[in-house]
């Protein structure tokens, strides 16, 4: 049975394209034309004063009354509809789902929360969610480091099509397929925690136990002295649902890189060394040093990370660009180790566009100004261009569909005030009258979309409004013809 992680193509919701478009009546309607789409509150899973606050504030600096409902319904979704606040061993316990699947991806769940962390200096609730997502996620890697998704009973087993997968399922996992930054965002998550709160709690004996195996991890996947344990196959047609060579992925020269098996879009990498996943560990294993460092005093562990980071970025100068076809040099998307590189972005993030949005690369850096500029473009082949909007899809649900993602990420990375107004325009026509953010949706036509219910999206999508309200507030007070 084969098996996506996001494989149905959803219809559209009670609005048609037209009255979604900038330039319908609708746009114009006031803010009582958008009834909000959150759940009722007694439905609720999770409720954060300070959230629902941050909500209020936000909303009221947003004209456009479909840009203020949009925010209003995308912001808090992770909590409304996602999160499961439990106990564990008596220690606080959080299960996030990614929305429409059931299940826990270290990656979606560590990005849902983030857009929040900012105000868990004065929500001890929401730092109680913290806790238990941080705990979980520990608990999580200590099953499998090499898993990207998990059951809520870590004695059950996987519920999805992935059960069948020719690798070694364990209990409590979901899916198993390697990716590099399923380590690196639990990292980045406690590091953006620790920051904001200076909290303790979370960074107990089990957290890091679970730290020192995520990092023997990245460094048991430089494949130096073989191939390590991890193999995958799975039984499907499509090429982008497994590895070749007996489940171990297309051979590579040891550099120091770190192999990844798949990207952050679940799809299989070509070559092995999936340099935004590389430049995201760079980040991540310098973040989680700090935590190491300043949460627990264990300077060992945090020489170790460092030590690795700075293997792994000298690598990357050394064998993770390529020519651009212009007389410049941008990072590539893979490469292989013996000079081979393709380049091409997605729109799931560690991205070549989203690097910023990670610490791994800096906005004001010509050689990442060159390189999203290169993947904004034709030179991409996951580049669409549509009636609709333009932006950045990629293999995972195929030619012409943008995701909404790619849109925020372009975004969030420029200071330019039309590219900015131009991305808030599209995001707006394209949410196909569902007041949501979607996986993705047809270039010419967003009633054709992918995931009604779909967190990490919608999360991503407030993060956009709350930076555009810190940097940009005039944008915020525009209203749409």
């Amino acid at each position: 049975m084969s098996f996506r992680r996001r494989d149905v193509i959803a219809g559209a919701g009670a609005l048609a394209l037209a009255a979604t478009s900038p330039t319908s009546p609708l746009g114009a309607a006031s803010a009582s034309a958008f009834p909000s789409k959150r759940p009722p509150k007694g439905q609720r899973r999770f409720t954060s004063p300070a959230v629902e606050g941050e909500i209020a504030r936000v909303k009221a600096k947003i004209a456009d009354p479909q840009l203020a409902w949009l925010f209003e319904n995308c912001y808090p979704n992770t909590l409304d509809t996602t999160a499961e606040l439990g106990m564990v061993d008596g220690r606080p316990d959080a299960f996030v789902i990614t929305g429409d699947i059931d299940a826990l991806w270290l990656r979606d769940s560590s990005a849902q929360l983030q857009t929040y962390v900012h105000l868990t200096p004065r929500d001890a609730g929401l730092r109680r969610l913290f806790h238990g997502l941080i705990q979980r996620q520990a608990r999580c890697i200590l099953i499998d480091p090499y898993a990207n998704a998990f059951m809520k009973d870590p004695a059950a087993r996987s519920s999805l099509p992935a059960i069948s997968d020719r690798t070694d399922m364990k209990p409590g996992v979901a899916e198993r397929k390697w990716e590099i930054d399923s380590l690196c965002y639990p990292m980045r998550l406690a590091h953006a925690y620790w920051t904001a709160t200076r909290d303790k709690a979370p960074f107990d004996a089990l957290w890091a136990k679970a730290m020192a195996l995520a990092v023997a991890t990245l460094r048991e996947q430089q494949r130096k002295d073989g191939p390590g344990p991890y193999h995958f196959q799975r039984v499907d047609k499509s090429p982008t649902e497994t590895l070749m060579f007996d489940g171990y992925g297309a051979p590579t020269r040891k550099v120091g890189l770190i192999h990844s098996g798949f990207r952050p879009s679940d799809d299989a990498c070509l070559y092995p060394f999936l340099i935004p996943s590389n430049l995201f560990a760079v980040s991540a294993l310098r973040m989680l040093a700090q935590v190491l460092g300043e949460a627990r005093g264990d300077a060992a562990a945090a020489q170790d990370c460092a030590a690795l980071a700075a293997e792994v970025d000298a690598a990357l100068k050394a064998h993770g660009q390529m020519d651009d076809g212009q007389g410049g040099r941008v990072w590539a998307y893979e490469v292989d180790g013996y000079g081979n590189a393709i380049f091409m972005d997605d729109a799931n993030v560690p991205s070549l566009s989203g690097l910023p949005l990670l610490g791994a690369a800096d906005r004001g850096d010509p050689l990442w100004q060159r390189t999203a500029a290169l993947a904004w473009s034709g030179r991409n082949p996951y580049f669409f261009t549509g009636t609709a909007a333009q932006g950045i899809g990629g293999p995972h649900i195929g030619m012409d569909m943008i995701w909404p993602m790619s849109i925020v990420t372009r975004a969030l990375n420029s200071a330019d005030d039309a590219t900015i107004r131009q991305c808030l325009a599209w995001l707006r026509a394209t949410h196909g009258g569902t007041g949501f953010m979607h996986e993705s949706f047809h270039k010419d036509d967003p009633a054709t979309f992918t995931r009604s219910w779909f967190a990490w999206a919608n999360g991503l999508f407030g993060d956009l409004i709350l930076d555009l309200e810190r940097r940009k507030p005039a944008l915020l007070a525009e209203r749409f013809a």
